[in-house]
C-alpha cells in the first residue's frame, strides 16, 4: 500500500490536479477544466491512445479503478484526460446491495481509490459504477450510490462525479434525483435508445448534464433475429453511420445539455460475435467508425478512410442448412482513395469467443476476391461467414452473415 502510493506520488512529482467544474445551469451547462472549456470527444477502451489522438480525440473512460496510473500518466503525456471509472458491485456477480457489510466494504475500496488517483493532472471526473443498478433493488443500490457520491466530493472537490446506468426511464431517473443528488452527471449507455435519448431525459425531468457514456451500433440484444434466434449484425459501413447518426442526435445538437461522450468500443472486444462492437478488428486495422467519429470530433475525415460497403448479400443468410450444402456470398465494395483492396472470407463458430486466427475448415473456391462460393461445414451448429476487406494502409470493412447446420 505505501509503495503503491509512492509510486503515484512520483508520477506527479512535477505536477498536481487541475480542477474540472460544471458552469452554467439547466439548459446551459458547460464543463471547465483549468478554467477553459472542455466538451469531451472521447473513448471507451485504452487500444493506443496515440491514434485515437490522432483521430481527434481528448478524453478516454475506464470501468474499473485497478492499476490506473500508467494509463493516466500516458493520457496526460498526450494531451488526454481520463474519466476514472470505479467498478460498483453487480448483483449477478454476487453483490447484495441489502448486505451492510459488502457496501461498506464497497466504501472503504471507493476511498481508497479516490484518494489513490485524485491529484493526477488528466483526471477528469469520477465514474461510480457501469449498469450496476441492473437486478437490484433500485432505493438500495441509489442510497448507496448516494452515499459513495458525498464521500468523493468530500475526499475531492475538484472532480465532478458521474455514475453510469444502463439506458434510462422514468422510474430510474427519480430514484437517482431522489437519493443520489450528490451525482453531478449523468452517464447514459444507449445503443438502440440513442436517437431518442435527449427527448427521454426531458420529459423523465433530468435537468443536470449527461455524458453518453458509451454507444455505437444496435446491440446484439435490440438487432433483428433470424429464425432461429442468432442476431443479424450490420456492416462496417453501416455501424460507421450510426455512430455518426448516434453523436449528432444526443451529443452535438443537446448543447447545454450534453457535455461529450465515449464511443464504444476503441479496441477489440468479442460479443455478441467477433466483430460487433469494436472500432479496431482484431489484426490491428481502423473500421468505418473510426472515420466516422472523426469528422465528429474534428469536422473532417481522415487522410485515409476505410473502405465502404456499398452492397452484401449471402445466399443461405439467416437459413438452416445441411451439412456441406453450398454457400455463396458478395460484396461490393468501393474505398475512397481507390487503394487496391484485398479479400478475405472465412467461417467461425457463431459464438463471442471465436478467433479471426481459427476459422472453421472449409473447401472454398474464389475466396480472395469480392464473392465467394464455399461449403458449408459438416458438424452441425452455428455460424458466421465473415469477410475483411483491407486497404493495404491501415484501414478495412467487414461484414457477416449467420446460418446454421441442422444436425
Amino acid at each position: 500500500m505505501v509503495l503503491g502510493l509512492l509510486a503515484v506520488a512520483a508520477s506527479l512529482q512535477a505536477s498536481g490536479p487541475i480542477p474540472v467544474r460544471l458552469a452554467g445551469g439547466p439548459g446551459d451547462w458547460s464543463l471547465e477544466r483549468g478554467g477553459k472549456a472542455y466538451f469531451v470527444r472521447g473513448i471507451g477502451g485504452s487500444f493506443s491512445l496515440s491514434l485515437a489522438r490522432a483521430h481527434g480525440a481528448n478524453s478516454v473512460r475506464t470501468w474499473g479503478s485497478d492499476n490506473q496510473l500508467a494509463l493516466l500518466d500516458q493520457a496526460h503525456r498526450m494531451g488526454m484526460t481520463v474519466t476514472v471509472g470505479i467498478w460498483l458491485g453487480h448483483r449477478e456477480h454476487g453483490f447484495d446491495y441489502a448486505n451492510r457489510d459488502q457496501v461498506a466494504e464497497q466504501l472503504k475500496r471507493v476511498e481508497q481509490d479516490v484518494r489513490k488517483y485524485k491529484d493526477h493532472p488528466a483526471l477528469l471526473m469520477w465514474g461510480l459504477g457501469n449498469e450496476m443498478e441492473n437486478g437490484s433493488d433500485p432505493e438500495l443500490v441509489w442510497k448507496a450510490v448516494g452515499e459513495i457520491a458525498r464521500t468523493v466530493k468530500r475526499l475531492d472537490p475538484n472532480h465532478p462525479t458521474m455514475t453510469v446506468v444502463a439506458e434510462i426511464d422514468d422510474a430510474k431517473i427519480a430514484a437517482i434525483r431522489k437519493y443520489a443528488p450528490d451525482i453531478d452527471v449523468l452517464g447514459v449507455n444507449s445503443y438502440g435508445g440513442i436517437l431518442s435519448l435527449p427527448a427521454r431525459l426531458a420529459k423523465a425531468g433530468w435537468t443536470k448534464p449527461y455524458v453518453v457514456t458509451e454507444f455505437g451500433p444496435m446491440g446484439p440484444w435490440e438487432s433483428p433475429k433470424t429464425s432461429y434466434g442468432a442476431p443479424i449484425e450490420p456492416n462496417s459501413t453501416e455501424k460507421g453511420k450510426r455512430y455518426a447518426d448516434g453523436y449528432l442526435e444526443a451529443v452535438a445538437e443537446p448543447k447545454g445539455r450534453c457535455l461529450g461522450s465515449y464511443a464504444f468500443l476503441w479496441g477489440h472486444k468479442p460479443e455478441g460475435t467477433a466483430t460487433w462492437f469494436g472500432m479496431v478488428l482484431p489484426t490491428g486495422e481502423l473500421l468505418e467508425a473510426v472515420d466516422a467519429m472523426t469528422v465528429c470530433w474534428t469536422g473532417k475525415p481522415p487522410a485515409n478512410r476505410a473502405p465502404q460497403i456499398l452492397d452484401a448479400e449471402c445466399d443461405v443468410s439467416g437459413k438452416e442448412l445441411a451439412g456441406g450444402a453450398p454457400v455463396s456470398a458478395k460484396v461490393t465494395v468501393r474505398d475512397p482513395e481507390n487503394d487496391r483492396l484485398a479479400y478475405r472470407w472465412f467461417v467461425l463458430p457463431d459464438r463471442p469467443d471465436a478467433k479471426f486466427d481459427e476459422p472453421v475448415p472449409t473447401e472454398a473456391e474464389e475466396a480472395d476476391g469480392p464473392s465467394v462460393r464455399l461449403t458449408a461445414p459438416r458438424d452441425p451448429g452455428r455460424y458466421r461467414l465473415y469477410v475483411v476487406v483491407r486497404d493495404g494502409k491501415g484501414k478495412a470493412a467487414t461484414a457477416n452473415w449467420p446460418f446454421a447446420v441442422r444436425p
